[in-house]
């Protein structure tokens, strides 16, 4: 009886062992996968972000533990619905500012009157209007000094800008973290965009003075980043 107790109690309250020895990126993917299966994927599915992205995500704020993340890009708000869940989850108490455009600019991906509708109420998640970095950065200068910050890049996705976002948060922040979304990397003859990819090789290299470390998932379509300083 003691044991069904047990088994119940993890399934319905189920706890994060995620302490280790060395300082490299590590954390429990067994804990973390059952996570993402049981809340995750129920939540907000696999699309845009596979399963291997939905991990990156998950393994990011594990090992990172923000106390504050922003992203842009909120559309429907499934980045941010990841981020609220995992940290909810790890019991880390972390503010997720998502911002996307103003309704008066038109673009493709609008979210319109679904902007963030997966967030909509949730504790902790703070809905914001304006160019993501610009605004993103306006908030970090109100945070103690002491604030540990993961920033989500899923705005525009072209070089240029990619790179301007990227170029603002390393001026300004002097060890972020900074996940990247759309970053796979092929050649010229997949047609497809990659913008983003290049933005982050030129960028480690206009940084010469820091010390980067990246992971990436390259198996497909449409690609992510986890790129942090060290």
């Amino acid at each position: 009886m003691e044991l069904m107790i047990k088994k119940i109690i993890n399934k319905f309250y189920p706890t994060y062992k995620g302490k280790f020895d060395g300082k490299e990126f590590e954390v429990n993917n067994w804990d973390l996968s059952n996570f993402i299966l049981d809340k995750i994927i129920p939540a907000v599915g696999v699309r845009p972000f596979p399963l291997s992205e939905l991990s990156l995500m998950v393994s990011s704020v594990a090992w990172v533990s923000p106390s504050h993340i922003f992203e842009w890009g909120t559309h429907i708000g499934k980045s941010a619905r990841i981020f609220y869940e995992t940290s909810k989850f790890l019991k880390i108490n972390t503010q997720i500012h998502s911002i996307d455009l103003p309704e008066e600019i038109e673009h493709a991906e609008h979210p319109h009157s679904k902007r963030g509708k997966l967030v909509r109420g949730k504790k902790n998640v703070f809905l914001h209007l304006g160019d993501g970095v610009d605004t993103a950065l306006k908030l970090y200068e109100s945070l103690e000094k002491n604030a540990k910050v993961l920033f989500y890049l899923d705005g525009d996705h072209s070089y240029e800008m990619v790179y301007r976002e990227m170029f603002s948060i390393l001026k300004k922040v002097e060890h972020p973290y900074i996940i990247l979304h759309d970053t796979f990397k092929q050649t010229e003859e997949s047609n497809y965009n990659i913008g983003p990819s290049k933005a982050i090789d030129d960028i480690i290299l206009e940084f010469k003075d820091i010390k980067f470390k990246r992971i990436d998932t390259y198996t497909g379509l449409p690609g992510m980043t986890f790129l942090y300083t060290c």
